[in-house]
């Protein structure tokens, strides 16, 4: 999938102000601990993960996904009457019904002819987001859409640890399905794609490429979809070597692809941002594909694993400490469970970034039951 008319033009972000870190998860997992004789340590020996973040008990997926979609228009100085396609496109959401971009819609006053509707593909969601977007721009439907998603890891980590202390049959070898789930953090992501006849930064989409390796669905799931929002009790088991394992060969056919799309040899790819999920996963990856670890930027050691939202997150993280500079070519290497691979390069320009931590009252959040 080639293009000619699409630009990434600004990232908005929003972070909790809450820090959970590796130790203090080990800490409530004292009894577990104890009973195995596991040594402290473990976590973020495994993973590289040192801490994550969680937004407040209550906060729902909209609340956020608005202030992020905010400043993703402030920080291009877009005015939200000229949005025209609206996409919610995290894991998390408010309810099963309606679509949370419902909610959204209606916080960013966007207006009333503008398409949207909710994603849901696991990690990939906001690139599968930033993929239809850029779809109708090009088709010449629309000028402009956004791209808004926000994950939240505090029930899932929770819910585990809870598990993990009072399930007495759990063995060393039983709790390795569960890793997974301590790695998860919080964050929230929205993306502002313009026509690149009205773009300011012209940081402009070049090509896609995708693949599915649906086989392996069962690597990674999650419990019953029964509920959403604040009060959900997710749970997941996830074989992580085999997914990684899987993944990453998933992950060199998509590339493959993507090289022939983008026309790119690897020594022209400038920059990459891949999809953060831990030391080990990035290492392989990177070493899969034939490209250096020195121009990849990460933030899983201070965020964990935060779902749909991680890359984007990263990406702005590194266009905001000019890691990412003009006229640079930038490779986002998307993979989520199912399994499923999407790769997009942008030819960089300009960084039109606007985030930080969720300011409570300027964002007029109201916490749910407080």
């Amino acid at each position: 999938m080639q293009y000619h008319n699409v630009c990434l033009e600004s990232i908005g972000y929003v972070l909790p102000d809450e820090i959970v870190t590796s130790e203090t998860i080990e800490a409530q997992l004292a009894p577990l601990y104890k009973r195995l004789r596991l040594p402290e340590g473990r976590l973020e020996l495994m993973t590289g993960i040192r801490e994550r973040r969680f937004w407040a008990t209550g906060v729902m997926p909209s609340q956020t996904s608005i202030v992020s979609g905010r400043r993703a228009l402030a920080a291009a100085d877009f005015p939200a009457e000229r949005v025209k396609a609206l996409l919610h496109c995290s894991v998390c959401r408010d309810f099963l019904e309606p679509a949370t971009a419902s909610g959204v819609h209606c916080g960013l006053q966007l207006p009333s002819s503008c398409v949207i509707y909710d994603v849901s593909n696991a990690c990939l969601g906001l690139l599968n987001g930033i993929l239809q977007v850029a779809n109708m721009i090009e088709l010449g439907q629309i000028e402009a859409g956004l791209v808004v998603g926000t994950e939240s890891g505090r029930q899932l980590v929770e819910n585990t640890i809870r598990q993990l202390n009072n399930d007495q049959t759990l063995t060393r070898n039983s709790i390795k399905s569960a890793v997974a789930s301590l790695t998860i953090g919080s964050g929230s992501a929205g993306i502002l794609l313009t026509h690149r006849r009205i773009s300011k930064t012209q940081n402009r989409l070049v090509a896609a490429a995708v693949r599915a390796d649906t086989a392996h669905h069962e690597l990674c799931q999650s419990g019953r979809d029964e509920t959403a929002g604040s009060d959900m009790q997710p749970l997941m088991k996830t074989d992580s070597e085999e997914l990684m394992r899987q993944g990453v060969e998933t992950g060199v056919a998509t590339f493959a692809e993507f090289s022939i799309e983008t026309g790119w040899t690897h020594r022209d790819i400038d920059r990459t941002i891949c999809h953060q999920v831990g030391s080990a996963h990035r290492k392989l990856m990177l070493e899969s594909l034939g490209l250096n670890t020195a121009n990849d930027f990460a933030t899983f050691p201070w965020l964990g694993n935060t779902g749909a939202v991680a890359l984007p997150l990263t990406l702005a993280a590194a266009a905001s400490e000019g890691f990412i500079s003009s006229d640079q070519s930038v490779s986002l290497l998307g993979i989520g469970s199912g399994i499923n691979c999407l790769m997009l390069g942008v030819q960089w320009q300009e960084s039109r970034i606007l985030g930080g931590e969720l300011d409570r009252e300027n964002a007029g959040l109201v916490v749910q039951g407080a």
